[in-house]
């Protein structure tokens, strides 16, 4: 605590938000007094936090009890001093510190997508390897909207105009929304967030952020903090952030492409590339691991019955687990680049998977291919939205988990406990959602059928 207490000292904070990541990606902790905050070192929040859905609803409790104590006790919440961020919208000095859970033994909590992402982090260190990541976050400004039946419409920008038609990569367009995009760049410096470039996308109001590449724990850190602080900075001007994979009908879908590459711990150097500049059989074996086991993890990527939508052909986005060299058909894309900077982009995650989540299942579909050493398929020329030789993915939810509950490999590698609770929260989340009767049925069935 020595490094927390004296970084809240000299920033003179006085609250703390101490948080953790739910499985839907939602923070979830407690406020306290910063002074109250470093005397309790620590705070506890019952474990049934982690089996809550996004609708508020809990997974049933026999489900529930037959894969926790029946007591539903408290977790342990231990500060991490490497995640504490200022928070610039807030009326006092605030800051928010990411927490790790652990049992009352010590053990850590398997459900805390945190700890998911570690424990794969600590696979690649026990076999002398590090990952490096950077995520490419997509995501739309709307217009505020208070009735979930009306369709969502693009912001007015400064011009006093809504976008009428696709502005892919228009700086006039991306330009329309600076004060805003002030606040943003201005906090996520304040808060340490390492952003590089930003772009207006494909869609009317559609935004992309890319992030530096670095350490896979501390960028899935950031982008948890920044979706919150995207928001913020949107609400402060009268606009709607939204990172749902497909908010608006006939837009193209919001993603979270992963860009990926494995160092040797000891050289510093990526595997990927040889002494010749050569693609090395880990690279290949790498991508091979993605193909065989991205389908049974999809609802790591694909986490909401609205993620399904973005699954398009000829909408910039995965309909298969093809792999190409420059290709932005194929789910799995080598991007052009210098020999030393050999990457994979993962393009299947939606901008509304948990990152830490989303991370930790593509970093472990990798390193099982290239333990397992597995083979790629053959990489594809031109459109692989045409091509009929690709593994497809689910396209639905439900398939999806159903799919992942047959996944012998997820559970031995994550526990029985993180892929039961997972599965039982997004079946209770379809549930709901299932009840819901939608502007489409009532239009084309009501005096149809």
């Amino acid at each position: 605590m020595k490094k927390l207490t004296a970084w809240l000292k000299e920033h003179e904070i006085d609250e703390v938000e101490c948080v953790v990541s739910d499985f839907t990606g939602c923070a979830r902790g407690k406020i306290m007094p910063a002074a109250k905050f470093i005397q309790e070192r620590g705070i506890r929040l019952p474990e049934s936090v982690f089996v809550q859905g996004v609708t508020g609803d809990y997974i049933s409790d026999d489900v529930y009890y037959s894969l926790a104590s029946p007591a539903d006790g408290d977790i342990l919440l231990k500060p991490d001093e490497n995640a504490i961020y200022p928070i610039p919208w807030a009326l006092d000095p605030t800051a928010m510190v990411i927490h790790d859970c652990f049992d009352k033994t010590g053990k850590p909590v398997e459900r805390s997508p945190r700890n998911v992402l570690r424990k794969v982090l600590e696979m690649y260190d026990e076999r002398g390897l590090k990952a490096i990541v950077a995520p490419e976050l997509e995501f739309y400004l709307t217009k505020p909207c208070s009735n979930p039946d009306f369709p969502l419409e693009p912001p007015l920008g400064r011009s006093g105009r809504q976008e009428v038609g696709g502005r892919a990569y228009s700086i006039d367009a991306a330009n329309e929304f600076d004060p805003m995009f002030e606040d943003v760049y201005a906090w996520c410096e304040a808060q340490g967030l390492d952003i590089d470039t930003l772009i207006h996308e494909e869609g009317r109001g559609q935004m992309e952020i890319n992030f530096r590449h670095g350490d896979p724990l501390a960028l899935a850190d950031q982008v948890f903090v920044f979706k919150r602080t995207v928001r913020e900075a949107a609400l402060k001007h009268n606009i709607t952030a939204t990172f749902m994979a497909k908010p608006i009908s006939n837009e193209p879908g919001s993603s979270m492409h992963i860009h990926q590459s494995i160092l040797d711990n000891k050289t510093g150097k990526n595997i990927f590339n040889d002494t010749e500049n050569n693609a090395t059989d880990d690279f290949y074996h790498f991508i091979g691991g993605l193909q065989r086991y991205i389908a049974e993890f999809t609802p790591l990527f694909a986490p909401n019955v609205n993620s399904y939508r973005r699954f398009l052909a000829d909408t910039s986005a995965p309909i298969n687990l093809a792999w190409g060299i420059d290709n932005r058909t194929a789910s799995l894309r080598i991007p052009d680049s210098n020999p030393e900077a050999r990457r994979v982009e993962n393009r299947l995650a939606g901008a509304d998977a948990n990152v830490y989540l989303a991370l930790a299942g593509s970093l472990l579909a990798g390193l099982l291919g290239m333990e397992q050493k597995c083979k790629p398929t053959e990489s594809v020329k031109g459109s692989a939205y045409d091509s009929d030789k690709q593994t497809e993915l689910p396209q639905n939810l439900e398939a999806a988990l159903e799919l992942m509950s047959q996944s012998a490999v997820l559970r031995e590698q994550l526990g029985d406990v993180f892929v039961e609770s997972y599965i039982e929260v997004k079946k209770a989340e379809y549930q709901n959602f299932k009840r819901v009767i939608s502007s489409w049925e009532r239009q084309h069935l009501l005096t149809t059928v």
